[in-house]
């Protein structure tokens, strides 16, 4: 049961970097690079507390659906999104905002157990893990890029 942990630095507001995450629009540009697709939930704006979006994307070259839910929130503080559906065995993302002297600290973490058992375990080993972390990554550098520019704006309501 691997959790993957990462830190990013953002210099804007607590509660920007927070919205932002929640944003699928923004979340869907991030992952343009997977072609991700809303096909069913929220198609717009922030998610909330319940709230479900399920993705279809391109992952380690295989199309997928996936499907989450907040299951946790406390604004703009920490934010949680489950796997209801999916190729996880499970996952629990939570997202964590804090802000000292102009600059947020959001640091994720991304807890979860693979697929198809010690083939699974395997899989994450080797590649999985690896693959996850830079997928996590790319995407906290947008909300990084989005939060610390002007084009929030156009996100955020």
């Amino acid at each position: 049961m691997p959790a993957l942990r990462l830190t990013t630095l953002i210099h804007a507001p607590q509660a920007r970097c927070f919205d932002l995450a929640r944003s699928v629009d923004l979340h869907r540009r991030s992952t343009a690079h997977t072609d991700e697709q809303i096909v069913a939930g929220v198609a717009h704006g922030l998610m909330g507390l319940h709230d479900q979006v399920t993705w279809r994307a391109r992952h380690l070259g295989v199309r997928q659906s996936l499907t989450s839910r907040i299951t946790a929130l406390d604004p703009p503080h920490h934010f949680r999104d489950s796997m209801v559906r999916g190729a996880f065995a499970r996952f629990d993302h939570d997202h964590f905002f804090c802000e000292h002297a102009g600059v947020t600290e959001m640091r994720d973490v991304f807890d979860y157990d693979a697929p198809l058992g010690p083939l699974g375990a395997l899989a994450e080993r080797l590649f999985l893990s690896a693959y996850l972390r830079r997928f996590l990554a790319r995407r906290n550098q947008e909300i990084k890029r989005v939060a610390e520019s002007d084009e929030w704006r156009s996100i955020l309501p």
